[in-house]
């Protein structure tokens, strides 16, 4: 299986799917949040690949804006979540539905992952995870529809997924993400080693997804609300003391978003 990464605007990603056959022209792909279809489209003419289906996460237009053109280059299935924000889905999906795609190469089950916007969903198969801006490496979305106790319990649902699970988020937010993770637990040194790595991979001008989910629980804040450390510098930022993990998620996502 390849999993490639088309850089879109500044700084999303549109992952494509293939099982990096070879041997004939045109072999199935599959696209996740394709937000441009300009890119995408040269990649597919570049590695001779067709569309057999589109995967959407949710219906920001960074991840829903080039559908349309690359319908017309590519009539295919859509796969997206119930929402009259998306009406190019032409499959709509819901908690625990399953699908096989790639000849059978490919299977996802969905889960629904609110928080973010409340029609996110994710897709998670062979610990492989396409979680959209619901999950990042080394944060999480903003907050822009749900509530603290909703997408605290999303997360929780990706952070039950096997260690080894590969997280394949939508955007390059690693080392911003990292440094703030820094400011929450400065003596945290998984954090300080990642993010040295991500420096590094950045600096060479290479992509730092996808990202581990081990590494996440190890380094991500957004995962750590119920660690102590986590908790106190959340509760010291807010001046009154935090009561639930959830709180404390809301703490930090606060924290986060003035930052």
């Amino acid at each position: 299986m390849r999993i490639h990464p088309v850089a879109a605007f500044q700084d999303n990603y549109i992952w494509i799917i293939d099982t990096a056959a070879k041997g004939s022209d045109h072999e199935p792909c599959v696209i996740v949040d394709p937000g441009d279809a300009e890119p995408v489209l040269a990649y597919l003419e570049q590695e001779r690949l067709r569309p057999e289906a589109i995967l959407l996460t949710h219906h920001h237009w960074d991840h829903t804006g080039g559908v349309n053109s690359i319908l017309e280059h590519f009539p295919c299935p859509v796969y997206g979540p119930y929402s009259d924000k998306i009406p190019q889905v032409s499959h709509r999906l819901t908690e625990g539905d399953r699908i096989s795609l790639l000849a059978g190469a490919l299977n996802l089950e969905v889960i629904a992952c609110p928080g973010h916007t409340l029609d996110h969903i994710a897709f998670y198969g062979d610990e492989r995870l396409f979680c959209g801006d619901t999950l990042f490496a080394g944060g999480c979305g903003r907050m822009f529809e749900g509530h603290p106790a909703q997408f605290w319990e999303s997360l929780q649902k990706l952070a039950v997924l096997p260690e080894k699970t590969k997280v394949y988020c939508a955007h390059e937010y690693t080392a911003a993400n990292l440094r703030f993770a820094a400011r929450v637990e400065p003596n945290n040194e998984a954090i300080q080693a990642r993010l040295a790595q991500v420096e590094q991979l950045r600096a060479d001008g290479q992509v730092t997804l996808p990202s581990v989910l081990a590494d996440e629980h190890a380094t991500n804040p957004f995962l750590r609300a119920e660690k102590s450390s986590v908790r106190n510098a959340a509760e010291t930022k807010e001046k009154h003391p935090l009561a639930t993990p959830t709180e404390v998620f809301a703490a930090i996502r606060r924290w986060k978003d003035s930052a």
